[in-house]
């Protein structure tokens, strides 16, 4: 995820800003793994393989139950 978008992104739920977190980066410095946090309701979205997953936290939940 190129590091630019983060001023782009708001949180699905509180429509405020999110911190970003990098675990680690490629070359270019674009955020290979890491978290986007939203700090008022306390939730990290996960960034895997430089994709960010912004699903609120109640359709995260339901994504890892089995089916």
């Amino acid at each position: 995820m190129r590091r630019e978008l983060v001023e782009l992104l708001v949180c699905p739920v509180t429509r405020e800003p999110l911190k970003l977190e990098v675990v680690s980066e490629d070359e270019h410095g674009d955020v290979i793994e890491g978290a986007l946090v939203s700090e008022r309701i306390n939730f990290r979205y996960p960034i895997e393989d430089g994709i960010p997953n912004l699903l609120p936290p109640d359709l995260q939940r339901r994504a890892d139950e089995p089916v």
